[in-house]
């Protein structure tokens, strides 16, 4: 390897969410602000929103309990 080509490992950068969440990962920066992390984003919270059209959805799981009964 070439030597002084690599950047800084910084083992203990911060992470800030804009929902205020904060942690530590390791990076090249040392500070790092993010828009959405695990805290905030809908599908691990649980307040994941599906978008209907035409009820699709619906429909599909009108199939997968039919499915379910006729076994």
């Amino acid at each position: 390897m070439k030597k002084d080509i690599h950047p800084k490992y910084n083992s203990e950068a911060s992470v800030i969410c804009a929902c205020g969440n904060k942690f530590t990962i390791g990076s090249t920066q040392d500070k790092i602000e993010v828009e959405i992390c695990s805290a905030c984003h809908p599908f691990y919270t649980g307040n994941e929103k599906v978008m209907d059209t035409a009820g699709r959805v619906d429909k599909f799981k009108k199939r997968v309990e039919a499915a379910k009964k006729s076994k």
